[in-house]
């Protein structure tokens, strides 16, 4: 990281250049997957995978804007892990994923929406089970997108080479 900073390069491109490397790893994870879905349990999405991984694209994007924004005002490396873990086990517990966003409490399903994994998770359902399309899900795309954008604003914004 202090070989990047001392390059002319500007701070988008930096960020960029750290991220890459793990939305590839997520398509892959991703796509090993729905093959363990299919080998093991019979099951194929009823809608596009093409959607999924349009939707997986903006959450890996959202979310890793997050994590690099965070790593922006850590001190060290344990501590850039702690603060991830607090938020994303947060997310986690707020996405629906364990328990149904509509059985919470109304202030629960409020900070919900918050939660880009919430979006994330609907949309798995919706185009897994549900057979949904963009045009059903497009809510969720904005709501992601938003994210997407101001995760990574922050995270350009606040980034200093002189760290």
């Amino acid at each position: 990281l202090e070989q990047m900073n001392v390059t002319p390069a500007s701070p988008f491109i930096i960020i960029l250049s750290k991220l890459i490397p793990y939305w590839l790893m997520g398509f892959v994870v991703l796509t090993i997957g729905f093959f363990v879905a299919w080998l093991f349990y019979g099951m194929t999405a009823l809608g596009s995978y093409f959607l999924i991984y349009l939707f997986a694209a903006v959450f890996s994007l959202a979310f890793s804007g997050f994590g690099l924004a965070i790593s922006n005002y850590a001190h060290n490396f344990q501590q850039a892990m702690f603060i991830m873990f607090f938020f994303v086990i947060s997310f986690i517990f707020l996405s629906g994923l364990y328990t149904p966003v509509s059985s919470m409490p109304e202030w629960t399903q409020t900070l919900s929406r918050f939660s880009p994994l919430r979006y994330t998770v609907e949309v798995l359902r919706s185009v897994f089970l549900k057979g949904s399309t963009f045009p059903d899900l497009k809510y969720h795309f904005l709501a992601l997108c938003g994210f997407a954008v101001f995760f990574n604003g922050w995270a350009v914004l606040g980034y200093r080479k002189n760290r």
